[in-house]
């Protein structure tokens, strides 16, 4: 057993060997990193030590949460105004995200502002104190309740004012720090497919159908695809409204898998990378076995993102939930799968995993490349 478990080990690490051959000089080594199942943001001291390890593990963006649970991880005037609630109370009197901005910065390391509730109000709180001040936000379905999805209730991201808040915070965090970029992933331009019922949606589609009525079955293709459109038109405008501020910041998603992005949350992502609406995307590739998890990043290559864009891509990789990690062969399999198919580098959620598996990233991280060129 014990020469049987070396065998592996030496398997494994030509495995890595090869991996790291195929490398090239610019690459992107990405890690999430939140504040739920982390300690790193509450201390300037833990933040320095995450970036110490994210270096030392060959990594060279971070992706930082800015916006959950109905606040900011940075004091924002809006959310003050808005709520009576400038920061997450945990971080009263600090600044994470300016502290982890220069600690990541003195390490080369890009730091990317992450919106990970995006459109959804909150978390099993029918809506939360964001939905209590403004109840005319509210997303609703084809009987006229508040969207819940998965536990998330969501604000109406078709709604004017509803866009116009959420890209007031970005472009808060932009004005106000010196980001690498900004990104928003299954939550950001997203709506659940649920969704579209509001005063406001309805009549905006009887303007453009001949007073007709939506569709009653949510997942009808055709509506699916108009209510896409009115988030693929917010993507445009994100991205239009960063540029115009400042052309060399990153604008950089990170979708569920298509077409069930689509389907379950109107994020036709395909069409972001087609019309060049973002410069990288990190598709959530979050897989339990390797044949799954090559099956999903295959379709992405065969159809969903043009050759020629390829070098935009990242796939999102499973390396932490609660108490699951992959196993060292699994990890080592999905970076294979992901050179195997033309992905030059990952994003890993997240990053209290890094560690578990510290020994792969050594290994397969070791050579330093440049953070690629992105910008059009």
């Amino acid at each position: 057993m014990t020469k049987l478990r070396h065998c592996v080990s030496l398997l494994l690490l030509c495995q890595l060997h090869l991996l790291v051959a195929a490398d090239t000089t610019r690459a992107v080594r990405g890690v999430w990193l939140t504040n739920v199942d982390s300690k790193v943001l509450n201390s300037r001291d833990n933040i320095v030590q995450a970036v110490d390890v994210c270096s030392n593990l060959g990594f060279n963006t971070i992706f930082v949460v800015t916006w959950n649970k109905t606040m900011t991880t940075y004091p924002s005037k809006i959310m003050k105004e808005m709520t009576g609630v400038a920061i997450d109370t945990q971080f009263t009197g600090r600044d994470p995200l300016r502290e982890l901005i220069a600690a990541a910065h003195k390490k080369n390391i890009k730091v990317i502002a992450w919106f990970e509730f995006g459109f959804s109000s909150s978390y099993q709180q029918n809506g939360g104190v964001l939905l209590k001040k403004k109840p005319e936000w509210a997303s609703r379905d084809v009987n006229g309740n508040l969207v819940s999805k998965n536990g998330f209730e969501w604000m109406n991201g078709f709604l004017p004012e509803v866009q116009d808040f959420m890209l007031s915070l970005i472009m808060e965090v932009v004005r106000n720090y010196d980001v690498d970029g900004i990104q928003g992933d299954d939550r950001l331009p997203a709506m659940p497919s649920e969704s579209g019922y509001d005063e406001y949606t309805v009549k905006l589609y009887r303007s453009t159908h001949g007073g007709a009525e939506p569709p009653r079955d949510s997942k009808d293709p055709a509506w699916v695809q108009w209510r896409a459109d009115l988030l693929n038109a917010f993507m445009e405008k994100i991205h239009r409204t960063i540029k115009s501020h400042n052309p060399k910041l990153l604008v950089t998603m990170s979708p569920s898998i298509y077409p069930w992005s689509k389907e379950e949350y109107l994020q036709d992502w395909p069409t972001w990378v087609r019309k060049g609406l973002v410069d990288m995307v990190n598709p959530q590739v979050y897989r339990y076995d390797i044949k799954q998890y090559a099956a999903a990043v295959k379709e992405i290559v065969q159809g969903q993102i043009d050759r020629d864009q390829l070098f935009r891509c990242y796939p999102g990789v499973l390396l932490k939930l609660g108490s699951y990690y992959p196993s060292r062969e699994f990890l080592t399999d999905m970076l294979q799968e992901n050179r195997n198919n033309g992905f030059n580098g990952e994003v890993m959620f997240f990053y209290e995993g890094l560690k578990h598996h510290a020994d792969v990233f050594r290994e397969f991280y070791r050579d330093k490349p440049e953070f690629p060129s992105l910008l059009k």
